[in-house]
């Protein structure tokens, strides 16, 4: 029981991580940034989609759009300490999610979320990354039991108010409401279909590109860290789109009453 514990409680690490990289991701703070932030306020307003405004203009409506969603996918990889975390998720404000994790080529695991049950299917792989400097039998027990196999938990359980914090779309884009944005204008462009204005920012050593909608609600569409050896990204979409939280059908293993 010792090991179905401690998967759930990799997944509440990979949640956190992958908070973490949305955090960052488009945000400058400090006063030199600040200063620079009002040095573009004050710049030139330029033609075009957003007639008028300037890039901190066009990324604070992008970001009042985006954390007004009621729902939306996030698609792409943010960096971490032990490698890059990938996701595949749909989220809403109800606390619903849906979709795949993994990290750092390490596997990867299935996760739904409905408002009162945590439902998680990982792959082998990413079993016996979680388990390396464990007893190999205690590993293999994990894997025979849980691999590619779904399992719940209650949303209320310990080990799972985490995840089930991540799912909320209010608590994962709570980050972005206090960005601080010095971005300038680039040009227009279409990304995946949608019309989009990209916006050129940085932080440090890091230099990201936005795309935000230039047609019906200014969505951020993606965020691309251009300086990474290996560019990360994360792409924003299904916006207001119902998501797909419904419980695997099927064996499904609850861990609540294996844990007794």
């Amino acid at each position: 029981m010792r090991r179905t514990r401690r998967t759930t409680l990799a997944a509440v690490c990979l949640a956190a991580a992958a908070t973490t990289g949305l955090a960052a991701c488009g945000t400058e703070t400090g006063g030199s940034q600040k200063k620079e932030q009002g040095k573009v306020k004050e710049a030139e307003k330029e033609a075009g989609p957003f007639p008028g405004l300037s890039g901190p203009d066009i990324v604070d409506k992008a970001v009042k759009a985006t954390t007004g969603a009621s729902s939306l996918t996030v698609k792409g990889s943010v960096p971490d300490e032990a490698g890059d975390i990938e996701l595949d998720m749909a989220f809403d404000t109800k606390g619903q999610c849906a979709g795949t994790m993994g990290m750092g080529g390490e596997g990867s695991l299935d996760l739904i979320t409905t408002a009162r049950t945590v439902y998680m299917k990982y792959d082998e792989k990413f079993l016996r990354a979680q388990g390396k400097g464990e007893p190999a039998a205690d590993t293999q027990a994990a894997v025979d039991t849980l691999a590619d196999r779904w399992v719940k938990t209650s949303a209320t359980d310990a080990d799972a108010k985490d995840i089930a914090s991540f799912c909320d779309l209010d608590v994962l884009l709570a980050p972005f409401k206090d960005v601080n944005s010095a971005a300038r204008r680039g040009k227009t462009t279409t990304l995946d279909g949608t019309p989009a204005l990209t916006l050129t920012e940085s932080d440090g050593k890091d230099r990201y590109t936005l795309y935000v909608a230039t047609e019906g609600e200014p969505y951020l569409l993606k965020v691309v860290n251009e300086t990474a050896k290996t560019p990360d990204s994360l792409a924003f979409g299904d916006f207001d789109k119902p998501v797909d939280a419904k419980p695997p059908a099927g064996d499904v293993v609850d861990i609540d009453k294996l844990a007794g």
